[in-house]
């Protein structure tokens, strides 16, 4: 089984832990704050009071047997030094948290593996639904390709996706098709859109910008 340490039990860190929690990931989560540690005790799979920036106590956690250790720090020094730290302690896959683009910088620079910026990351996802036409979600998946979930084209219903021509055409790759019935997932050329589906694509950012202006009818 996984196991994730999640350092750092703000609302967000507790966001992170309860949600691998509950898919299965055996879950380790430390803050300075005894209440929070507290609070969460039963919720999770270990929980410890400690000051993550004493190498001492990061000895003890033993974070280096962890597949992941994420960081859910905003403040600017303490993920930094800490960052550091983990490396240097031996921790596999460091997922740090930054305040902002120059933050994540750094942190890429001294060594994190992966940076998130949860309320840049957000914003994005509900500009995107609200700007695009049909739009219902996107997620980045990199600075290039993102993936866009979005209604069927009302000119598509009752048609395939190798009659729509969904990759040859527009350079996109559908991934599921969402419907009442379930999700379709890796749906094949001979699967025909239906009223009311939605479908799930992946593709470049400035493919996606313009597959999104496609109005419904």
């Amino acid at each position: 089984m996984k196991q994730i340490a999640v350092l750092g039990l703000s609302r967000f860190g507790v966001s992170v832990a309860r949600s691998l929690v509950a898919m299965g990931v055996e879950v380790l989560g430390v803050d300075l704050d005894e209440e929070k540690v507290n609070d969460l005790a039963r919720e999770l799979t270990h929980t410890v009071q400690a000051d993550i920036l004493d190498d001492d106590a990061l000895d003890t956690l033993g974070l280096q047997e962890f597949d992941v250790v994420v960081l859910c720090i905003k403040d600017i020094e303490i993920s930094c030094l800490t960052t550091i730290a983990l490396k240097d302690h031996g921790a596999r896959y460091v997922v740090a948290q930054a305040a902002g683009d120059a933050h994540a910088q750094i942190l890429h620079r001294i060594g994190a593996d992966k940076v998130i910026m949860p309320e840049r990351d957000m914003g994005v996802r509900v500009a995107k639904s609200l700007a695009g036409n049909n739009i219902m979600d996107y997620m980045e998946l990199s600075s290039t390709h993102s993936l866009l979930e979005m209604e069927v084209p009302a000119e598509w219903i009752g048609r395939s996706l190798i009659d729509c021509k969904v990759r040859n055409k527009y350079g996109l790759n559908v991934v599921a098709i969402r419907s009442d019935s379930g999700l379709r997932v890796s749906p094949t050329g001979d699967d025909v859109f239906q009223s009311g589906d939605a479908m799930v694509v992946i593709g470049e950012n400035h493919v996606l910008d313009k597959f999104s202006s496609l109005k419904k009818h």
